[in-house]
């Protein structure tokens, strides 16, 4: 009996290595010494990591300074504790790895559809009388909402603030934003897991207390993991337009067989989603869709045994009973038409069923 190939729609928590990735990893195994070592190998092994900080930033057009870490929630650490401003703004819908580093932060508004508006932004810093660091993400991780950065961030310069980008789903799918502070995952484009970047636009924003990286980061730099995650930012992101296409034609079949696309009317990033199916606890559709063979995930959370609601949907005022019946779907390099039309069908089934029992 031949094994169903399963088909993967869960890019925003992790996408598959790409082959320009494997490779500069390979290569990178082979000079394993360690980078801030003073003998010949060591400088060798420096002179590649600074190698690729170069190719790096060039591929971003970042012109400022590029801290290596171990992943986006290390980057997002440094730049939420080690901050010398003090009082931290950031907005409800972020990361949890954000929510976690920033308790004492001041919450920004967001409107239904999970956008903070510009003029409500200025309102709230009004009242700042210091230099504060404010958090916003690019593109939410579980609804695709694209946030206005670049107004957000004339606000936040007009107010003598600085700001902090999550761009963990944008880097290789949009211009990075005018920010002073961008956090970066190698994983979601095709980059190795455990590696990421901080990029900076003034190193005096931070308190320096490291060994690695310019006295920033603390730990031997996984050089082979640096290489491929540069690779990896270097390769053609050319499906963007088909993304697009895919995304727009499963919004349509899920409203039209009677489910919802939340932050419907919000700008929306072509590579994530998260739909409602009435009447169906996420949870059993995802029991449901793994058995069909479909890798998605929820906008939901389940928290030993129960079901807890999304604080991006419950930041957005989403009804309990809606966000409780939210899954996420997210499409990738590898995402194909069948992919799609085949997620549709299964997702009719579910519903239909539903009804029926």
């Amino acid at each position: 009996m031949t094994e169903t190939k399963r088909i993967y729609l869960d890019y925003a928590a992790t996408a598959p290595m790409l082959d320009a990735a494997r490779k500069a990893c390979a290569e990178g195994f082979e000079h394993w010494a360690n980078p801030s070592s003073p003998h010949a190998d060591g400088r060798a092994a420096q002179a590649m990591l600074e190698n690729a900080r170069r190719r790096f930033s060039d591929a971003l057009g970042w012109d400022g300074d590029v801290i290596f870490t171990s992943g986006a929630s290390e980057a997002i650490r440094i730049a939420l504790t080690r901050s010398k401003p003090v009082i931290q703004y950031i907005s409800p819908v972020e990361h949890d790895v954000v929510l976690r580093f920033a308790q004492n932060a001041k919450a920004i508004p967001v409107d239904s559809n999970g956008l903070v508006v510009p003029a409500n932004l200025n309102h709230l810093l009004k009242s700042v009388d210091e230099p504060a660091m404010v958090a916003i993400q690019s593109v939410n991780n579980e609804t695709g909402v694209i946030q206005d950065l670049d107004a957000l961030a004339k606000v936040v310069r007009d107010r003598g603030c600085y700001l902090l980008a999550d761009c963990s789903q944008s880097i290789g799918k949009m211009p990075l934003p005018d920010a002073d502070l961008i956090v970066v995952a190698g994983h979601k484009f095709g980059g190795p897991p455990g590696v990421g970047a901080l990029l900076v636009r003034d190193l005096r924003l931070l308190e320096a207390d490291g060994g690695q990286e310019q006295g920033y980061r603390s730990g031997t730099q996984n050089l082979p993991y640096i290489m491929g995650m540069t690779a990896a930012l270097e390769t053609p992101a050319n499906w963007a337009g088909r993304a697009s296409e895919l995304r727009q034609h499963l919004d349509d079949a899920i409203r039209k067989e009677g489910g919802s696309v939340i932050a419907d009317k919000a700008p929306r990033i072509a590579t994530i989603a998260s739909y409602h199916m009435p009447g169906v606890a996420a949870n059993t559709q995802l029991i449901k869709f793994d058995m069909a063979g479909f890798s998605v995930s929820a906008g939901s959370a389940c928290s030993s045994g129960t079901l807890k609601t999304s604080h991006v949907l419950e930041a957005m005022g989403t009804d309990p009973q809606i966000a409780r019946e939210v899954i996420r779907v997210s499409i990738g390099r590898d995402t194909s038409r069948a992919h799609i039309y085949a997620f549709i069908d299964k997702w009719k089934s579910i519903f239909a069923e539903s009804r029926r029992s």
